[in-house]
């Protein structure tokens, strides 16, 4: 049974910092390339950040470029996503997703999806 758990969400104040982290299992972690997307309240689920089965390929939403980076632990089986100079927009809950295909930023194209973590920002 693939599983993947979302973690590290919270309440932070604009410009702090959070990392969240997801596990996975069920799943040859390696072969599959990891995706976060966020959805916020009354608003479509869009994508954040992306990377490839080995780390060579990353993908950003313009609108975390260069606050926000994605890596991914292999042996461990997690991939992560270090969030700085969070802003209140930022507010979401935050869901990772593996596909096995290629990185890609296409929600439609991943197959398996965490439960999300509430990320909170206040101002």
């Amino acid at each position: 049974q693939v599983q993947l758990v979302d973690s590290g969400g919270g309440l932070v104040q604009a410009g702090g910092s959070l990392t969240l982290s997801c596990a996975a299992s069920g799943l040859p972690f390696s072969r599959y390339a990891m995706g976060w997307f966020r959805q916020a309240p009354g608003k479509e689920r869009e994508f954040v950040a992306a990377i490839s089965r080995s780390g060579s390929t990353i993908y950003y939403a313009d609108s975390v470029k260069g606050r926000f980076s994605i890596s991914r632990d292999n042996a461990k089986n997690t991939v992560y996503l270090q969030m700085n100079s969070l802003k209140p927009e930022d507010t979401a809950v935050y869901y990772c997703a593996a596909d096995l295909l290629r990185v890609s930023k296409t929600e439609s194209e991943y197959d398996y999806w965490g439960q999300g973590t509430q990320v909170t920002v206040s101002s």
